[in-house]
């Protein structure tokens, strides 16, 4: 019995160790999940597509001027992308009476013909005459601004100030310049005349001052569109008078004969 007791000492411990070294071997995996887990939870979201430089130059939206007409303002506003008209639609138009019949049948018309002609080159609808040549001279100022702000960043509004009496700015031929005409007096009150010019043409013309008041009011609503779409059509001061308004045509020629001196035309 003593001589077998070493012996199984030896052999105990020897099963000992073996099973020591099973447990080890056993135990390696489980310090594995750890990087596994660092390995899985690395991989980055795909990323994302680029937002910013997605809007192109040319589009967004642009309000055209109000154009006053013998029966309520006029006002058009374009959609405009990569410096096309994709939609056009009148934010003022006559209201009251008949004038809402008027509008609503010419209107959807004239905003069709502006996206299909992509300009201000549209024919006036039948019965809707004073509406239809309000809307134009709208139509035409949006498109101005349009182009301004496409061709000079931003600079369309804040460029006019500065430009009254420059007849200089041409420098590149492109560029539109802003001329305010001195006010002429007249029987009924001051008559002004603002004009832009581009390329040594009037692309717009507007009265900033105008007789006012009683019977002046609608003088100068049925007047002063046809003046001022008379003037681009001329590129001069060479424009018949309006029936009815002698005295304001007179005013509105001569302020423009002063505003195309100053531009050098």
């Amino acid at each position: 019995m003593r001589k077998s007791h070493p012996i199984r000492r030896v052999v105990l411990a020897g099963a000992a160790t073996v099973s020591g070294i099973v447990l080890l071997l056993s135990l390696k995996p489980a310090s594995d999940p750890g990087s596994a887990q660092a390995a899985g939870g690395a991989a980055p979201p795909a990323a994302a597509s680029p937002q910013g430089g997605a809007q192109a130059a040319g589009s967004g939206t642009v309000t055209g001027d109000a154009a006053q007409t013998q029966y309520g303002a006029v006002q058009v506003r374009l959609t405009m992308s990569n410096g096309k008209i994709t939609q056009a639609e009148a934010v003022q138009a006559p209201k009251g009476g008949r004038s809402d019949q008027i509008t609503a049948n010419a209107v959807p018309k004239l905003n069709q013909a502006a996206v299909a002609a992509a300009s201000a080159d549209i024919d006036a609808v039948s019965g809707a005459t004073y509406t239809s040549a309000g809307y134009k001279e709208s139509l035409q100022s949006a498109i101005d601004k349009a182009k301004a702000s496409s061709g000079s960043s931003q600079g369309s509004g804040s460029q006019e100030s500065g430009s009254q009496g420059s007849g200089s700015q041409d420098s590149g031929g492109a560029q539109a310049t802003t001329v305010n005409g001195s006010v002429a007096q007249t029987q009924y009150g001051p008559v002004q005349v603002r004009i832009i010019v581009s390329g040594g043409k009037i692309t717009k013309a507007e009265t900033i001052q105008a007789p006012k008041g009683g019977r002046s009011d609608q003088i100068t609503a049925n007047a002063v569109p046809k003046l001022n779409q008379a003037a681009v059509a001329a590129g001069s001061a060479d424009i018949d008078a309006v029936s009815g308004a002698t005295y304001t045509s007179a005013g509105y020629k001569e302020s423009l004969q002063a505003a195309l001196d100053q531009a050098g035309g």
